[in-house]
């Protein structure tokens, strides 16, 4: 019994696809729905979690974040507190929200556009960069969310790039780590936490899908998160 003491789980699901996954547009916090596919994917995802019980739900102010979680709760007897904060968003593409990427390659070239895409501090015009989402986002998490994982099962469903901000401070990434990580639509990542240290995860895999996850080392384990 004494080794549980302070030991919580953190899942963290990223939202199912959305409509401009699907049409290859720059998202950022446009508030678009998810398509049937993504639907489909939260509800594989609420299958793959209807086991745990959740004690606190966290997502952003962006619906299709909000509509998973409510779709995966709907498979989970527990009732949850539900928190929602803007500090979870996705990153801010600001002027390039709503441009299909390729359309945008073409205006802008392709490198620049890469280089708002993929480097970690070089944002694109009135957006941000995913070093701007960790600045808002992990001084959050350590606040609201950190100090309620122990003897609790936290569920965050969020975006593609809050959650690597996450990820990058649980798993002591680096920047080029972080941008080299990938996290599939819809499956669940479960960090298990012990006086908050990182004790092991694991990936939850949707059935039938092969996963679009990523990592490109694993976290060093027992390093204290402060």
């Amino acid at each position: 019994m004494a080794s549980r003491i302070n030991t919580g789980r953190l899942i963290l699901v990223r939202h199912g696809q959305s409509i401009y996954n699907l049409e290859n547009r720059f998202t950022g916090w446009k508030d678009v729905p998810l398509t049937k596919l993504g639907e489909k994917e939260a509800h594989q995802a609420g299958k793959l979690l209807s086991n745990i019980n959740f004690s606190f739900a966290f997502t952003s102010k962006l619906k299709r974040a909000q509509n998973t979680l409510n779709t995966i709760l709907s498979y989970n007897k527990s009732n949850p507190e539900i928190i929602e904060n803007i500090a979870l968003n996705e990153r801010d593409y600001g002027d390039l929200i709503g441009q299909n990427k390729s359309e945008a390659a073409l205006k802008f070239g392709n490198k620049q556009v890469q280089i708002w895409r993929r480097s970690y501090d070089t944002p694109p015009p009135g957006g941000e960069s995913l070093k701007m989402t960790c600045d808002r986002t992990v001084p959050y998490f350590k606040k609201h969310v950190l100090s309620k994982i122990p003897n609790n099962n936290i569920i965050i469903s969020a975006h593609g790039n809050s959650i690597r901000a996450i990820i990058k401070y649980l798993f002591n990434y680096n920047k080029n780590d972080i941008l080299k990580t990938e996290v599939g639509w819809c499956e669940p990542w479960i960090i298990v936490l012990h006086d908050n240290k990182v004790q092991k995860f694991n990936i939850l895999n949707r059935e039938g899908s092969k996963s679009m996850s990523f990592i490109p080392k694993d976290p060093i384990l027992s390093t204290e998160v402060k």
